[in-house]
C-alpha cells in the first residue's frame, strides 16, 4: 500500500509530504525506537510485545516516510479481528506513533485514516483503542476523529496509569 499526502498549509512543518507503506520485518527495530521516544516507560512497548502484536492474525502496520527521503516519521499498528473472538470483524488500533518532528503536520490523521480504511476493507464496522487517561493530546486527537470514551480500565498500563477504552463506528 502506498498512500501519499501533502499538507501545504501546515504552519508547523512547512508542508512535508509523506507516503505510507506496509511493514517489513526489517522495520521492527525502527518502530521500537520510535515507540520508546513517543511513550514513557510503562506505556511504550518492549520489542517482544511489538513483535507479538505484529504476528497476530489480521495485524498490519503502516509506515510513514517523507516522500523526498529521510527517516521514518511515524507508524500505526492495527488489527482486524474476526472469527470466534467477535461476531463481526472489529478493528483495533494497537498504537500510533509520530515523532515530535512529524507532529502537527497531519501525519497522525493520515496514518489513522489509512488504518481505518484497511479495517473497513476487512469488513470492520467499528474500531476500538485504549489510551492513557493523562494523555490529553491523544484524547483530543481521537475525539477530533470521532472516537468516544466507552469505559475506563484502572491500572491498565504497567506503570499504573489508567486507560480509556474508546471506539468509533466505521
Amino acid at each position: 500500500m502506498t498512500r501519499r499526502s501533502s499538507f501545504p498549509k501546515n504552519p508547523y512543518n512547512g508542508g512535508v509530504s509523506f507516503h505510507l507503506r506496509d511493514y517489513r520485518p526489517g522495520d521492527l527495530e525502527t518502530l521500537w525506537r520510535i515507540d520508546q521516544q513517543c511513550f514513557e516507560a510503562g506505556i511504550a512497548y518492549c520489542r517482544e510485545e511489538m513483535r507479538w502484536y505484529l504476528a497476530q492474525p489480521g495485524a498490519f502496520a503502516l509506515i510513514a516516510e517523507p516522500v523526498d527521503g529521510g527517516e521514518t516519521a511515524g507508524f500505526i499498528i492495527g488489527q482486524s479481528i474476526s472469527g470466534r473472538r467477535t461476531a463481526t470483524p472489529l478493528g483495533y488500533v494497537i498504537t500510533i506513533d509520530v515523532l515530535v518532528s512529524g507532529r502537527r503536520s497531519g501525519l497522525g490523521s493520515l496514518l489513522l485514516g489509512a488504518a481505518e480504511d484497511r479495517m473497513r476493507q476487512a469488513g470492520c464496522r467499528k474500531v476500538v483503542l485504549e489510551t492513557a487517561v493523562n494523555n490529553a493530546a491523544a484524547l483530543a486527537f481521537y475525539e477530533r476523529h470521532g472516537y468516544t470514551i466507552l469505559t475506563t480500565h484502572p491500572g491498565y498500563y504497567s506503570n499504573g496509569v489508567d486507560a480509556y477504552e474508546m471506539e468509533k463506528a466505521l
